[in-house]
């Protein structure tokens, strides 16, 4: 009698030294959510401390000009007080801005700590999840989101600064042609034309350098792929719609295997698509030349 009752005991001690899978999810999306958190305060502090070293230096450029008036005495038609009050008062705000960039750099320091230490904690709990499990599958399927969130950001970027570029080439080389036209012969400000024209040829130059159209329009591609797999899995369209449809007996079972199935389809669609697209990476980052030998 005794027996059995020691192994229900040992059993429920098993029991509770290891939690389930459910537990374990949902430990690892508190982590997650408080990673995400620390994170955010952590920008956010990093932005204000941008903020106060641009006032403090705006302060500071602000004293060294009031001072070199006082100290010349260029405002002889003003009282004297209005100056010196001008002058305490800048000297206080800088005084206030440096106490706050040191405060804001120790709420850096800790804020940064946090994150690190929420990050590992979000990485121990995703390790007790099992590789092959279908939570971890899950995980990586809603993970696949930032990816895309990624990709569509980076190709903003690129195509910003395609944009930018192509704006300035064509407003530069209408300007350069007009002062060209204007300041015809030996004009003294003949050397604006000249400066025109070389700055929008080093610009063309950067911009056929750095293809920044090729590199937009393969991120967003890339982007829109994955989106489109996360779409079909979640609906079951196309080639995830009957994937592991009769790996399993039971209905149970079958709806199981059958999630599974298309989740790692998923997976291995994801990991081609960004394979492919670090390779078109690889590829714009080559000259032509090199290409060709390849």
């Amino acid at each position: 009698m005794t027996t059995p009752q020691g192994d229900s005991s040992e059993h429920t001690s098993r029991t509770e030294g290891h939690p389930s899978p459910a537990e374990v999810q949902e430990e690892y999306r508190k982590l997650g959510k408080d990673y995400e958190l620390a994170v955010d305060r952590l920008r956010s502090a990093r932005s204000a401390q941008l903020a106060y070293w641009l006032v403090l230096l705006s302060a500071f450029t602000l004293v060294a000009l009031l001072a070199y008036s006082v100290v010349i005495g260029l405002w002889r038609d003003q009282p004297v007080v209005t100056r010196y009050v001008g002058l305490i008062a800048l000297l206080v705000l800088c005084i206030a801005t440096g106490n706050l960039v040191v405060k804001n750099r120790r709420r850096i320091v800790e804020f940064d700590v946090e994150a690190r230490n929420l990050n590992h904690d979000r990485q121990s709990a995703a390790a007790r999840i099992p590789s092959d499990s279908l939570e971890s599958l899950r995980i990586y399927r809603e993970a696949s989101q930032d990816i895309i969130t990624q990709f569509r950001a980076r190709a903003t970027r690129n195509l910003r600064a395609h944009n930018t570029v192509q704006a300035i080439i064509i407003i530069g080389s209408v300007t350069a042609s007009t002062t060209t036209a204007v300041m015809a012969g030996e004009h003294p400000l003949s050397w604006v034309s000249t400066g025109l024209t070389a700055f929008i040829s080093i610009t063309a130059g950067l911009a056929a350098y750095f293809k920044f159209r090729e590199r937009g329009y393969n991120l967003q591609s890339t982007a829109d792929e994955i989106e489109k797999h996360y779409n079909a899995t979640q609906f079951r369209l196309g080639e995830y719609g009957t994937a592991g449809a009769d790996s399993a007996e039971s209905r149970t079972d079958a709806d199981v295997a059958a999630e599974a199935a298309r989740l790692r389809l998923f997976a291995e669609n994801v990991e081609r698509l960004r394979d492919e697209q670090r390779k078109r990476e690889l590829q714009l980052e080559q000259s032509p030349g090199q290409r060709e030998e390849r």
